[in-house]
């Protein structure tokens, strides 16, 4: 890999890790859902020249946007008001083994008894992480952020039978889509949001341009053109450095605590992730 492609590499790391931060700051200014419908708008508008579609593709296409769009955001910022920034990165993370569980019922993906340990394990990280009492993660707020990375998941298993598609163009219509189911749940479930769009400051506004810019097109857009480029063995270890620098970027930035509990909740996580990913099982001999 040359030394561009692990800078490319290393900045989408840095965005998906900032963007739990930032999101913390936004909701600070920001009913969550109005948030990421705005998000989406300011996404939508710059990647517009991109809504095109064969029309035998629409509905998978839609239901896409109704899942990433709607359910995975919607869910993981709602949980974000009840969660620290850092473990909701961590218990992101439970995306893989959920991703990996309905590829293997889905489309028969072959997995190994590793990587069903490493499923637990992963699993038991996250549960470490949830009864951390100086978290105080709530629980109803932290299974919607694990409900978020199952949605993620679900997602990750329609966008396979999707195809070849851009990524601008997915994204465009993710957003597309996105955007006025959030904005109708805005409006049924949350309350005060023009005087919080009358009221917002840089902090607020700079979360909605950062997560637009920096994480819907920048980092998805060097990460789909990275994969297509290198082995995925080359490069998705260095995804599992996003959950960690989330955590210190946590402490440094929003004072969050860290604790022994933490540490050993990300490490046991992460370890489950990592099983999951690199043990797969190798393929049946050929007679």
């Amino acid at each position: 890999m040359s030394l561009v492609d692990l800078a490319a590499t290393l900045l989408v790391v840095v965005i998906w890790a900032f963007n739990f931060v930032a999101g913390k700051i936004g909701l600070s200014e920001f009913p969550p859902l109005l948030m990421l419908g705005l998000r989406f708008v300011v996404a939508g508008v710059l990647l517009a020249p991109f809504l095109r579609l064969p029309l035998r593709r629409w509905p998978l296409v839609v239901l896409i946007g109704v899942v990433l769009g709607g359910l995975h955001f919607g869910l993981v910022f709602s949980g974000l008001q009840g969660v620290h920034a850092g473990p909701a990165a961590i218990a992101g993370q439970l995306t893989v083994p959920f991703s990996a569980v309905l590829a293997w019922m889905v489309y028969g993906e072959r997995m190994g008894w590793l990587q069903f340990a490493g499923m637990l394990i992963a699993f038991v990280g996250v549960y470490v992480l949830a009864g951390d009492p100086t978290q105080r993660p709530d629980p109803f707020y932290f299974l919607l952020v694990v409900l978020g990375a199952f949605a993620w998941a679900v997602a990750n298993i329609l966008i396979k039978k999707l195809g070849r598609i851009s990524p601008f163009v997915l994204n465009a219509w993710v957003a597309a889509i996105g955007a006025p189911i959030l904005f109708a749940a805005s409006a049924l479930i949350e309350e005060g949001q023009l005087q919080a769009i009358a009221s917002a400051g840089w902090r607020g506004w700079g979360t909605v341009l950062f997560m637009a810019v920096g994480a819907s097109i920048t980092a998805y857009g060097l990460w789909y053109h990275l994969i297509g480029k290198h082995q995925l063995n080359r490069i998705v270890p260095l995804t599992l450095l996003a959950p960690v620098l989330a955590v210190v970027l946590a402490v440094w930035i929003l004072g969050e605590p860290i604790t022994p509990r933490v540490v050993a909740g990300a490490v046991i996580t992460i370890l489950g992730v990592a099983m999951i990913q690199f043990l797969k099982p190798a393929p049946p001999a050929q007679g």
